[in-house]
């Protein structure tokens, strides 16, 4: 029972990193990345789409990103979806290319961006945490039907409490590459 318990804390705590590193590929760090625009949607017949079902999504070089919309008349669908994103980017268009050039970051809004990743940090931490005590929790319950000893119980509130370490570093890690990558000019 416990190792089920433990189990299923590690896949989440697990799935609970992978969601921070996702969330921060979106974060623009002065280089260009296509997962800066990943998440923009697009309204193609009536429905909104991601981005790159209805484009090609490229880094042409460091600062830029170019987009190549499969059909003609979604240039101006596309331009419509990146100026209305949250990015603050303004796109380029030549027949049928976009291009979206990426500013160089300024050192107060590398600090804003660095402030936003610890921010997010935190949260997967807490995301952590908050297994643990279910996973804690489960294992109580399991003590107070008998269903396991005390000493059981103990050992594996300990596992569980260095599963807990093992990704809280893990989140720190991701924190700590990613700012250098907004800090390295």
């Amino acid at each position: 029972m416990p190792a089920s318990i433990k189990k299923d804390a590690e896949t989440r705590m697990a799935k609970s990193v992978e969601a921070l590193r996702h969330d921060l590929t979106r974060l623009r760090t002065g280089r260009a990345s296509t997962a800066i625009v990943e998440h923009i949607k697009v309204n193609y017949y009536g429905s909104d789409v991601p981005l790159s079902q209805v484009a090609q999504v490229s880094v042409s070089d460091a600062r830029s990103i170019t987009i190549t919309p499969w059909e003609k008349n979604l240039v101006a669908a596309v331009e419509k979806a990146i100026l209305g994103s949250d990015l603050g980017l303004t796109p380029n268009t030549a027949g049928t290319t976009i291009r979206i050039n990426l500013p160089p970051l300024t050192e107060e809004r590398r600090r804003e961006l660095s402030k936003h990743v610890h921010h997010e940090g935190e949260n997967a931490k807490v995301a952590i945490r908050n297994i643990r005590r279910d996973a804690i929790h489960q294992i109580k319950e399991l003590q107070k039907d008998k269903q396991i000893s005390e000493d059981e119980e103990r050992r594996a509130e300990d596992d569980i409490q260095k599963l807990t370490d093992r990704f809280v570093k893990d989140v720190d890690g991701v924190v700590k590459a990613k700012e250098d990558e907004l800090m390295s000019v």
